[in-house]
């Protein structure tokens, strides 16, 4: 048996834009079900955003994104979650970062850090903060 957990990030009308984004970052396929395909239609001007969407990198990256309906209560919040991308190439989380850095607002540059040989933080220009970092041996 296997489990596996995906990020699930909540939008209010941006999902679209975000998956495609993340697509642009790190690769992969992007599956999109609006409300309309779905037919779960509950305001007519929302039909075409999305009621499921995905992200599926080569990598093994999968992000799950959908639009809170306008019924539903959403608030972007500050620190309620966080993205952790880690890889053990230095190369591969360097060009992740420079993707996601654009419209960011970098809150810990990339670079050497303590406890890895390198780490950075950002909020993307979705509000969604990322950490990312290369992994290394736990020397504790």
């Amino acid at each position: 048996m296997s489990v596996n957990a995906v990020t699930h990030l909540n939008f209010r009308g941006d999902a679209r834009a975000a998956l495609t984004f993340y697509r642009s970052v790190f690769g992969g396929d992007m599956n999109v079900v609006t409300y309309k395909d779905a037919g779960n239609v509950q305001d007519p001007s929302e039909a075409d955003q999305v009621m499921w969407g995905q992200v599926s990198a080569d990598s093994g990256l999968r992000l799950m994104a959908y639009d809170v309906p306008s019924n539903l209560p959403w608030d972007r919040g500050e620190n309620a979650f966080f993205v952790s991308v880690r890889g053990d190439s230095a190369a591969e989380i360097t060009e992740y970062w420079g993707k996601l850095a654009e419209g960011a607002t970098v809150r810990q540059p990339l670079g050497p850090a303590q406890w890895a040989p390198l780490y950075g933080m950002l909020r993307d220009r979705y509000g969604v903060t990322w950490v990312l970092d290369v992994v290394s041996e736990y020397n504790g």
